[in-house]
């Protein structure tokens, strides 16, 4: 597929940091991170959701590291994740060092929990003889209260100083192996903020709308401010925070990375039409049947599910395989070309054994393989759902006439 005719705002160019083997800023990959809600002194429970949330999506996942018994699981956890593993801490420098020791490839300090300049200097001189990044991870809802009071609220001037002001302890140790992040559960807010960041610093931001809460709201909450900064240019790394499982969280960041064509596709896009007086099936439960069989198969395709023949292949002949319903038929197509003609009944099984093919012997090979005739037979469906439907399937125009004589108005000259 051709490039767009449009593209988002250039990147913002930042420094590069590494956690672990994964780039963060400096033109690498805008990653995925989630984070882990089971208890991390459970190594087993815990290394099994950041299973789950790797195979989702995210590149970096953070576990929070709140005692003693967390410290000791992540000195299990590390080894065996997929991804590097940040560690999350607030109140206790102890354990941000206790993490280090456990091999964590990343810390995460909250500015307004860790307050002691000098425990603030000790990790980050000991983050840098281990060379582990740190992120300063300002929140709107724990900010300082001498700077709340000072900027009189949680403004974005005052989450932004708070990050300049942990950025200055760091510097008096040699340490600026950083990305941050300012977040608030308020959309404006944030954006506001990270966009005053991205003037102020040049080290990779980390982008999220903080205590989003449960989907769909959270997810449009995460969206509305992820997505606009991601547009301008703006943001290295994403995480979406909802009050749901965090695979959903994992999930949504990697489906937005490539709605944005910012990530190569790695899973499935469904696309589908909102239905409308053509529609010959119920669109809905197609889709929906569609998603459910190919979601799990993991591949890295566009797919379509229209809900006429009329227009339907015409409208999505940019997804790379899709189906159109008509006349009890389902007329499975790739790139716009029809390649089969099926039973209404077996639309979806076409469709999933159809992509598994395609993925597996590419576009070319499957356009050779089409069925002899496929093409004139949903011609000769489409022509026929034409003449009964007509050009305007919901006859609109024929509805304002009669109303029109109703009322007793002429109809205009050459209609």
């Amino acid at each position: 597929m051709g490039r767009a005719a449009w593209t988002l705002t250039e990147r913002r160019p930042t420094r590069q940091i590494h956690v672990g083997g994964v780039a963060v800023g400096g033109g690498a990959p805008v990653t995925v991170q989630s984070m882990t809600t089971t208890k991390t002194a459970d190594a087993e429970a815990t290394l099994a959701q950041i299973y789950a949330l790797a195979a989702a999506g995210a590149d970096l996942v953070r576990c929070t590291c709140n005692e003693e018994a967390a410290a000791e699981g992540l000195a299990r956890i590390v080894p065996r994740s997929p991804v590097p593993i940040i560690a999350d801490i607030h109140f206790h420098h102890e354990m941000a060092l206790a993490a280090l020791e456990a091999g964590v490839q990343g810390l995460r300090l909250n500015p307004g929990n860790l307050r002691k300049e000098a425990e603030i200097k000790q990790v980050a001189a000991e983050a840098k003889d281990r060379g582990v990044p740190i992120r300063i991870g300002v929140n709107a809802g724990s900010l300082h209260p001498d700077l709340y009071k000072r900027f009189g609220g949680a403004t974005p001037e005052a989450l932004v100083e708070s990050a300049r002001m942990e950025l200055a302890y760091f510097s008096e140790v040699g340490f600026d192996d950083v990305k941050i992040s300012v977040k608030a559960s308020s959309v404006p807010l944030m954006i506001d903020s990270y966009r005053l960041a991205s003037e102020t610093f040049d080290h990779p931001l980390h982008l999220g709308v903080t205590e989003a809460g449960p989907p769909p709201a959270g997810l449009l909450k995460g969206t509305a401010g992820i997505a606009t900064l991601l547009a301008e240019g703006i943001g290295d790394t994403i995480r979406y925070s909802l009050t749901a499982d965090p695979v959903e969280e994992a999930r949504a960041g990697r489906q937005l990375l490539e709605a944005l064509g910012l990530r190569e596709r790695k899973g499935l896009d469904l696309i589908a039409c909102p239905s409308c007086g053509r529609a010959e099936i119920d669109v809905i439960a197609v889709a929906k049947a569609a998603q459910e069989a190919l979601e799990n198969r993991n591949l890295p395709i566009q797919v379509a599910v229209m809900g006429c023949v009329v227009n339907g292949p015409g409208e999505a002949r940019e997804a790379d395989i899709g189906i159109a319903a008509g006349r009890k038929r389902g007329h499975l197509f790739i790139k716009g070309k029809i390649v089969r003609v099926v039973p209404e009944d077996e639309m979806v099984d076409a469709l999933v054994s159809e992509a598994e093919r395609l993925v597996a012997e590419g576009v070319e090979a499957r356009l050779a393989a089409a069925d002899s005739g496929a093409e004139a037979e949903a011609e000769a469906d489409r022509r026929e759902l034409l003449d009964a439907q007509g050009t305007d399937a919901n006859a609109s125009e024929t509805k304002v006439a009669l109303i029109r004589k109703r009322f007793g108005e002429q109809p205009p000259a050459g209609s």
